[in-house]
């Protein structure tokens, strides 16, 4: 007869296919619930490929790739200030250690997702142009200096992510380079860089995005939205944050819940009322702004929440823990399989379909994660 360990063991041993182990105590359950519910977000608004929502109500929702920028740029932020606070040499040599990080992190999911997507489109299982695909997305160019549509399109965020933790780390040693003789503390060298990349996108979509012929939303959403040198203010805007609560912890945490107040005016309401025109130069420069600074104002309070009852703590955590997997699947691997093989015509074959895709992009993520990416993150912690 089996002892009462022994029992717990094989109940856990029969139970973990899709379990995975989480040390609760070392995460911070309101960032969670943030990238919980970013990627909720982005797997709704892709589940409109299958016109589940045709016909009912819009429900103002929070954009969803904001706010991953914008939490992104905040988490990695604090590390790369702990990396050039830190009063040793900050070199090449140290750069490449956060990119080496970084691309573990990164890369694998990415390149596994972006070979997947060319045997689903050679093959005919999605139907999407095979000519759309080329060597760009290798490189995460795709969307570079230009906008791209149809083949992999989720990919566009990755690409401006990438590319911002590419290029700050670097602009970063040569400011630290220009300014290590004066005198200049690296707190203000640190703040300069980021001021920079806060203002370069802002200016480029002032300057260069309102040349370019947006006359519809499909227009705006390609060449400005979802391209990369208009769009690294999002994250900067993360790194922002990361320096508040750095050097302002008490006026961080005493300001949480007016800033809360003040994000979700920004994202829910003001977002909804301003009408904004594909065309129009408010549009090209400050929307994309807006909702950066939305989702900014939302940190301080998410940041704070450290706690929450036991079952719902378990659902955020596992949903934050395969975001990164769900945002990869959900799209490219699920919804536009679903389009492309069904015709949904009615209410309830939509549902049945919305049920269907949500519950294959979470079982797919989850093992994509716990079979995958969260392996190889294992090994880099190794090396």
């Amino acid at each position: 007869m089996r002892s009462t360990k022994e029992r717990h063991s094989l109940g856990k041993t029969r139970g973990s296919l899709l379990s995975i182990q989480v040390d609760y105590d070392s995460r911070v359950f309101g960032l969670d619930l943030m990238r919980a519910i970013a990627i909720v977000n982005v797997v709704i608004v892709h589940a409109g490929w299958m016109n589940v929502f045709q016909g009912y109500p819009w429900v103002p929702i929070i954009p969803g790739v904001e706010l991953f920028f914008v939490l992104s740029g905040f988490l990695i932020g604090n590390i790369l200030l702990k990396t050039y606070l830190d009063e040793g040499a900050y070199n090449f040599g140290r750069i490449m250690v956060f990119w080496k990080r970084r691309w573990f992190r990164t890369l694998p999911n990415y390149y596994l997702i972006l070979l997947l997507n060319i045997v689903y489109v050679y093959f005919g299982i999605i139907n999407e142009d095979f000519n759309q695909f080329n060597w760009r997305f290798f490189f995460f160019a795709q969307n570079l200096s230009n906008g791209f549509y149809g083949f992999f399109w989720e990919s566009w965020s990755l690409s401006i992510e990438e590319w911002f933790y590419l290029s700050f780390p670097v602009a970063l040693l040569a400011l630290h380079l220009l300014f290590r003789r004066t005198g200049i503390s690296r707190k203000y060298v640190f703040l300069a860089n980021v001021t920079l990349f806060l203002v370069f996108s802002i200016l480029m979509r002032a300057f260069f995005g309102t040349k370019l012929q947006i006359d519809n939303g499909f227009a705006y959403d390609t060449e400005i939205h979802k391209v990369v040198v208009y769009h690294f203010d999002g994250i900067a805007f993360g790194l922002l944050a990361a320096c508040i609560r750095h050097w302002f912890p008490l006026f961080w945490h005493k300001s949480r819940n007016a800033a809360f107040i003040v994000g979700l005016v920004i994202s829910l309401l003001l977002m909804r009322w301003i009408d904004w025109p594909p065309n129009s130069i408010n549009t090209i420069v400050y929307k994309t702004l807006l909702q950066s600074v939305g989702c900014f104002f939302l940190l301080p309070r998410f940041d704070t929440i450290k706690s929450a009852p036991k079952s719902l703590r378990k659902i955020v955590t596992h949903i934050s823990l395969i975001s990164y997997s769900m945002y990869l699947i959900n799209m490219s691997m699920v919804a536009s399989v679903i389009v492309s093989h069904i015709e949904i015509n009615d209410r309830l074959s939509a549902l049945f379909w919305y049920v269907v895709y949500w519950t294959i992009v979470i079982i797919a993520a989850t093992f994509m994660y716990k079979y995958f990416e969260k392996p190889i993150m294992d090994l880099r912690d190794r090396v």
